[in-house]
């Protein structure tokens, strides 16, 4: 039971996963930081003099109605950078490694291996001498 789980475990996707997790969670903070101080003064320039920000209220007199637009505006800054760091960060030169290196293991068709194993057969046979029937 314990080596079912240690191999699912160092499963090279499985660790992939965990590292991107922790790389991600880790970034998470330096976007919202750069959010929080730079972003969302800028969108307060928009928010006009009240102190609840870019929006709009519903009702009023009501400030429970108020609809803030700029968490949200602030939320999809903070994916869009996220995942463009992610991707020229992570994503890109793995992929890259992956072409240049490669794993070896190609995936062939059964039709791709008999071929293979065919043209080996008949260059052995080539080279003994033999005749060449298929």
């Amino acid at each position: 039971m314990l080596k079912g789980f240690k191999d699912f475990l160092l499963r090279g996707n499985v660790v992939d996963l965990a590292v991107a997790v922790v790389i991600g969670t880790a970034f998470v903070a330096i976007v919202t930081a750069f959010t929080t101080g730079i972003v969302n003064p800028i969108l307060a320039i928009f928010g006009g003099d009240d102190e609840m920000g870019l929006g709009f209220q519903l009702v009023a007199d009501k400030p429970a109605t108020f609809i803030q637009v700029g968490p949200i505006i602030t939320a999809a800054i903070n994916f869009v950078i996220i995942a463009a760091v992610l991707y020229f960060v992570l994503v890109l030169p793995a992929t890259r490694a992956k072409k240049r290196y490669g794993d070896g293991d190609e995936k062939l068709s059964d039709v791709e291996v008999l071929i293979q194993i065919r043209d080996l057969v008949a260059d052995g046979k080539r080279d003994a001498g033999g005749k060449h029937e298929f």
